[in-house]
C-alpha cells in the first residue's frame, strides 16, 4: 500500500494524521520559528536555513519575516526570488517559482484541498494540487493561488486577485476571479525605458 505521502504528493486523497509527514512537518515549524526570529544582519543565517527547508532553491533569494508554510521540503525557487512580509506557501502539493519572481505582501500560494462532500471532508481525507509559476512575475499584494494554477512568464497579477485558473504568458491578469485584462506590449516596455531614462536624467 502507498503511503499518506506518496499519496499527497501524486494528488490524491490522503490523510495528514501521519508518522512520516509529521515529521516532514515539525521540521518546517522548527525551522520557520528560527527564520521568522532572525534579523535584517543575520541574512547567511537566513540563507542557510531556507536551503534546509526548501527542496531547492536559488543562491539570491530573500523573504521578509514572517513566512509560513506546511513543509517546505515540496517546494523549488528559482533565482532572483523576493517575497515581502507575510507569505504562505501551502506545498502539500509540489510548488515550482521560476527566476525573477517577486511577491507583495500577504501573497497565498494554496495547493491543498478539501473534498466537497462533507463527510468524507469530516473523515479528514484532503488533496494536493501543485502550483507553478514562470519566469519574470510580478504578484501583487494579497493575491491567492489556489490549487492546479500555472501562471506563465512575464506576467503581472494585481493586488487582491484569487487566481483559480491558468494564466498565459506576457499578461496583466487581475480580479476574483482572476482574469485577463490585457497582453503586456512594446507601448509598457518603451513607457518603462523612458522612465528609466528620466531617473539617470534627474
Amino acid at each position: 500500500m502507498r503511503s499518506q505521502k506518496d499519496r499527497m504528493l501524486a494528488g490524491d486523497l490522503y490523510i495528514a494524521d501521519d508518522p512520516e509527514l509529521a515529521k516532514d512537518f515539525h521540521k518546517a515549524k522548527r525551522l520557520l520559528r528560527e527564520y521568522n526570529q532572525t534579523t535584517e544582519y543575520q541574512e547567511a543565517d537566513r540563507k542557510k536555513i531556507l536551503d534546509d527547508l526548501f527542496k531547492q532553491s536559488g543562491q539570491k533569494i530573500h523573504i521578509e519575516p514572517p513566512f509560513h508554510t506546511d513543509y517546505g521540503c515540496n517546494t523549488v525557487i528559482g533565482e532572483n526570488f523576493y517575497s515581502n512580509y507575510d507569505c504562505i506557501i501551502l506545498d502539500i502539493a509540489n510548488v515550482k517559482i521560476g527566476d525573477n519572481v517577486m511577491f507583495g505582501p500577504r501573497v497565498g500560494l494554496y495547493t491543498a484541498g478539501h473534498p466537497i462532500d462533507g463527510v468524507i471532508r469530516n473523515e479528514y481525507y484532503e488533496y494536493g494540487k501543485p502550483i507553478t509559476i514562470g519566469n519574470n512575475v510580478w504578484v501583487g499584494g494579497n493575491v491567492v493561488v489556489n490549487p492546479g494554477v500555472t501562471i506563465g512568464d512575464n506576467v503581472v497579477i494585481g493586488s487582491g486577485a484569487v487566481v483559480t485558473k491558468d494564466i498565459p504568458s506576457n499578461v496583466i491578469a487581475v480580479g476574483n476571479p482572476c482574469k485577463v485584462l490585457r497582453e503586456i506590449n512594446d507601448q509598457d516596455k518603451k513607457y518603462w525605458e523612458a522612465e528609466k531614462q528620466r531617473y539617470f536624467e534627474q
